[in-house]
């Protein structure tokens, strides 16, 4: 574990943006939508590739199954926790790695049924975390970040990311599999601001930003400044690292 002074560690936490309510209704919305997703996955389709390098459609469901059941129960954390941790090198690359392979002998079927069966227990896991563990840092660095090791709070972690990470990867299924993507704004568009309102913050610098399509919008800082315009998704995919677009869309946002 990588240890660092404790003031910094306190006064460098990241921690979420959203309000706890916000936070838990997306949550449980989008596990629905991900397994209401994963059931439009044709037969023939669970070996494409997807844009995770070295995942195809299986891998992907697999790691969305096993960071749900993490998040659905205080002992499968903590054995996954403690597998992963025991790996070496990146953790979050060991706990994604173990995600898959524990259930790559599960057949389509056996996936997209537990995955509908364990949405509501992990929404409902993320929703009985108490505050004064949503406040603490969590054991090791969330992700590195321009080659620094970032730490989160847990809040940040249960109320964020593991919102960010499932809504990314049904775009990545979507695209995998080349069907639409259900899309609001009451949703959806409120993931997208919280990523927009992160990206600012981390950059620091004046914008003009306008995201195009169903769940864009229009957000700035200062005047004057070139406007940015791009369609929402395109640039949640950026942002995330899936797509490689010059100037303040470079800026790095944890999903």
């Amino acid at each position: 574990m990588t240890s660092i002074d404790a003031t910094t560690k306190t006064r460098d936490l990241r921690r979420s943006a959203l309000d706890r309510a916000t936070a838990m209704r997306l949550a449980g919305t989008e596990y629905s939508r991900c397994a209401d997703a994963v059931d439009q996955i044709a037969p023939d389709q669970w070996r494409n590739r997807t844009d995770c390098p070295a995942w195809h459609v299986h891998d992907l469901v697999g790691h969305i199954l096993g960071m749900a059941e993490m998040a659905a129960s205080i002992r499968e954390e903590a054995r996954q926790r403690r597998i992963a941790s025991r790996a070496g090198g990146e953790y979050i690359d060991a706990l994604t790695d173990l995600q898959v392979r524990e259930h790559a002998a599960l057949t389509p079927a056996e996936l997209a049924s537990r995955l509908r069966r364990i949405g509501p227990k992990a929404a409902r896991g993320r929703r009985r975390t108490p505050g004064f563990i949503r406040r603490r840092s969590m054991p090791m660095p969330g992700m590195h970040v321009d080659g620094q090791s970032e730490w989160w709070t847990i809040g940040y972690l249960i109320d964020t990311i593991l919102t960010r990470d499932p809504w990314m990867h049904r775009i990545d299924l979507s695209r995998a599999i080349d069907r639409p993507l259900h899309l609001t704004p009451e949703h959806d568009g409120v993931i997208v601001a919280d990523v927009v309102a992160e990206w600012a913050a981390r950059h620091g610098r004046p914008y003009q930003l306008q995201l195009t399509g169903p769940v864009g919008g229009h957000w700035s800082r200062g005047i004057g400044n070139p406007t940015i315009d791009i369609d929402a998704i395109q640039f949640c995919r950026a942002v995330s690292g899936r797509e490689q677009l010059p100037g303040l869309l470079a800026t790095f946002v944890p999903f």
